[in-house]
């Protein structure tokens, strides 16, 4: 049974007949970002407690009725989701917060939250007819495209910007995807595939145009919100890019307000790095989002042009939520300190969010009696070389125990120094 209504444009408030076909709203063309709205009235009455405690289906795929896809493909796939969602045992207490989760999405098949659109993008291709999926990325959303399209038999052809991490471009070369390394920034890549898509008739796998891979990254809100017994914490941490993982995550929390789960809409915090700050910069100078430098180490929120801004903007507004930049150097500090203090390794863009709970605690926005959960997006073997600025290099020995011994005692000397 589907409860799919209609589609909603951000930009004119259009309504338009679900129809499959269309990804962009008619009248405003490709900035016209569509979201999907549900009949939550009927929804409500299969989908209750009573379902989720009758479900052993432990994968986004639990949520299917609230979602856009069919059942008949879904056996197939990869095992996504219901990532661990891990309470602090220490980091809670040093940062003066109540409590504090994290929400470790670098389990996921690919290593990253993107697993969640990739997987229902592939689905959707498959049931239009599609033979081959496309995206141009930043790494997280290609390597997971790429994944779930060898899994599924699809050809995929995926467009990278050169800085793109080595880890990830090993990541699509071993999932056989056809990669195209553009010389250019972000925005050039975007706007090849852009092009390429439209030529070849290709499937469109970018999240800021398809309104249907909002609705799989939405699944990580529901599912924090289950594994907290529908009680989520008061902050939800963010890393931004596009704006496509917030909108996605406030949309999970929408739809579980509106059945009567959940009680209140978490606060949502978006966190971009200053290197590369669009919203954080609009939201500071209360004036429309620009352009922006991409010059972050965070290259998976290293996006100058937002192409899903209105509905991350909305996120923020409409759960009283905050924006908030950090540097770098906070990232890599934010990388050790979570990987020693909590055994938890995430790539940089993901421990953004963590960093950006840190400047928000230090700025008064999160309080002491505040409860938070951070959503760690993607592990961080993706990217060897930045993790290798978060460590110092380690010691070089000799075969001989003197030698070890030695060593031993001028580091405790040092410690205690």
């Amino acid at each position: 049974m589907s409860f799919i209504k209609q589609y909603r444009c951000t930009l004119c408030q259009n309504i338009y007949p679900y129809d499959e076909q269309i990804l962009t709203c008619p009248s405003c063309g490709e900035k016209g970002i569509l979201d999907i709205e549900y009949d939550y009235a009927t929804m409500k009455k299969f989908v209750d407690r009573t379902y989720f405690t009758n479900n052993h289906d432990y994968s986004m795929w639990r949520y299917q009725p609230m979602m856009t896809v069919s059942k008949k493909h879904i056996h197939q796939m990869l095992h996504i989701g219901w990532t661990p969602l891990y309470q602090s045992s220490k980091l809670h207490q040093k940062l003066g917060i109540k409590k504090l989760y994290i929400k470790d999405e670098g389990l996921n098949p690919s290593a990253s939250l993107k697993d969640r659109a990739s997987g229902v993008a592939v689905l959707k291709a498959i049931e239009a007819g599609y033979d081959t999926v496309s995206c141009s990325s930043t790494g997280n959303a290609a390597s997971s495209l790429a994944c779930h399209a060898a899994r599924m038999g699809l050809k995929s052809v995926i467009f990278v910007p050169k800085r793109a991490p080595i880890g990830k471009i090993n990541q699509l070369q071993i999932y056989g995807a056809n990669v195209i390394t553009v010389d250019g920034d972000y925005k050039d890549t975007f706007n090849l595939s852009k092009e390429a898509i439209d030529y070849y008739g290709w499937y469109n796998r970018n999240a800021a145009i398809n309104p249907h891979l909002v609705e799989g990254k939405k699944t990580v809100a529901l599912e924090i919100a289950e594994q907290l017994d529908f009680k989520p914490t008061d902050w939800i941490c963010v890393s931004v890019g596009d704006g496509c993982t917030l909108a996605g995550v406030y949309k999970g929390f929408f739809d579980l307000k509106q059945l009567g789960l959940i009680e209140n809409i978490p606060k949502l915090l978006g966190v971009q790095s200053t290197g590369c700050s669009p919203f954080v910069d609009a939201y500071l100078n209360h004036k429309p989002l620009v352009e922006a430098e991409e010059n972050t180490i965070a290259d998976s929120i290293s996006v100058g042009i937002p192409r899903n801004p209105i509905k991350a903007q909305q996120a923020i507004k409409k759960s009283m939520g905050a924006w908030i930049k950090i540097t770098d150097e906070h990232i890599l500090k934010s990388m050790k300190k979570l990987g020693s203090k909590e055994g938890i390794f995430g790539e940089p863009a993901g421990v953004a969010a963590f960093a950006g709970l840190e400047e928000a605690i230090k700025q008064g926005v999160i309080t002491k009696d505040d409860t938070v959960t951070v959503i760690m997006t993607g592990h961080g073997l993706k990217d060897p070389f930045n993790a290798q600025k978060a460590v110092k290099t380690p010691v070089l020995l000799k075969p001989k125990l003197n030698d070890l011994k030695l060593y031993i005692k001028e580091k405790g000397e040092q410690k205690h120094a």
